[in-house]
């Protein structure tokens, strides 16, 4: 006989094998039929499906007809064949943020530790392509997060998303992908290697059951995710039509919080980040400013408690009074020597001493043509 739990994932996997129905209409179709089952029974029925809300007869007809090309055991056991672990809405492990928006996902597939969900989640959303200033930012927010043991989440998509992994996973962290296609399908193939870390070190995510293509259509879906599960979403470089900023107004509709970090007046890259500071988002340069905002929430105070602040580490002797003098003018857009002497009005000798330092710590790095910026 089936646990309560496999009974259900039937009927869920299922109703995930008809593009037509959504979590909406599935929570619909349970809510007027009275059970999963029932709504599945139902589901071959022309008439009875027509009654539903937001329903219909055109659609009630093609519901009716993809519901006779599948057959409830024989899709399951397909399923489980591929060895991919799953959760449903109603156990106590499917991500808690998540559950709380109103078109959660009735059956989660996912690869690795679901778990890592219920620590603070922070998601990191981006363009595909980006500068050099892009990807540095996102790799050292992802990895400064991780330090705090927060969950980065993001869509392993080209660009900021597939750094903002690699940062989080390089310093030790957990982080989620959500991905707009089947748990089968690598996409972008060229990140299978990094989608196999990331399974092993917390966890890819999907919607769709094994077998969906990555359709254009799939995307916004996948972006309602990634900020459901976050308590914010951090936007680092992205157009003015950039994808990512579905993902915030997803974001804004759950009440999630958003933040973006500023570029270039002039880079195109950038022109999404400034659009939503000035519409109130949270300008944000380091992973204080994100953790600053969130404490005037209580529901936040997990990621507040886990925060080990800037000054924190001073207060340690991590750091020396001139290191932190450099630290305070070099950023993350490259400054020649001549600057940084300048504009710290320190000696060449120290400030040549200072830099060999925070070099060594990892904190800075110096490019070609005596360039520094920060790690």
């Amino acid at each position: 006989m089936l646990d309560e739990k496999v009974y259900k994932a039937r009927y869920y996997h299922a109703f995930n094998l008809m593009p037509l129905l959504g979590p909406v209409r599935i929570k619909r179709l349970i809510r007027h039929f009275g059970s999963i089952e029932q709504a599945w029974e139902a589901a071959k029925n022309i008439e009875a499906l027509a009654e539903v809300k937001g329903i219909g007869k055109p659609l009630a007809e093609k519901v009716a007809r993809e519901h006779g090309g599948i057959n409830l055991d024989r899709a399951w056991g397909e399923f489980e064949q591929k060895g991919y672990s799953y959760v449903i809405w109603d156990e106590d492990d499917y991500p808690c943020l998540l559950k709380e928006i109103y078109d959660a996902p009735p059956l989660l597939y996912y690869m690795g530790d679901i778990h890592v969900s219920a620590a603070p989640c922070l998601a990191i959303v981006g363009s595909r392509r980006h500068t050099a200033y892009g990807k540095d930012v996102a790799y050292k927010f992802a990895a400064d997060l991780a330090q705090y043991n927060i969950t980065v989440v993001s869509g392993m998509a080209r660009g900021i998303d597939t750094w903002a992994h690699k940062g989080a996973l390089d310093a030790g962290g957990n982080t989620i992908a959500v991905l707009g296609c089947g748990l089968d399908i690598c996409y972008p193939p060229e990140n299978r290697t990094l989608m196999e870390k990331i399974s092993k070190s917390g966890a890819v995510i999907s919607e769709f059951p094994p077998g969906i293509e990555p359709f254009p259509q799939n995307f916004p879906r996948r972006n309602r995710i990634i900020s459901g599960l976050s308590a914010g979403t951090i936007v680092i470089e992205a157009g003015e039509r950039s994808g990512a900023l579905i993902t915030t107004d997803f974001a804004l509709e759950q009440g999630r919080e958003v933040f973006a970090v500023p570029g270039g007046i002039k880079s195109p890259y950038s022109k999404g980040c400034h659009k939503l500071i000035k519409e109130g988002a949270k300008l944000v340069e380091k992973v204080e400013d994100i953790l600053e905002e969130l404490q005037s929430f209580p529901e936040n105070e997990a990621v507040i408690s886990q925060a080990k602040t800037f000054g924190e580490a001073d207060d340690q002797g991590e750091f020396s009074v001139d290191e932190i003098k450099l630290i305070e003018v070099i950023s993350y857009e490259p400054l020649i020597l001549e600057d940084i002497v300048r504009m710290s009005k320190m000696p060449i000798s120290t400030v040549n001493t200072v830099l060999l330092n925070l070099e060594l710590k990892g904190i800075i790095k110096q490019l070609p043509g005596k360039y520094f910026v920060r790690n």
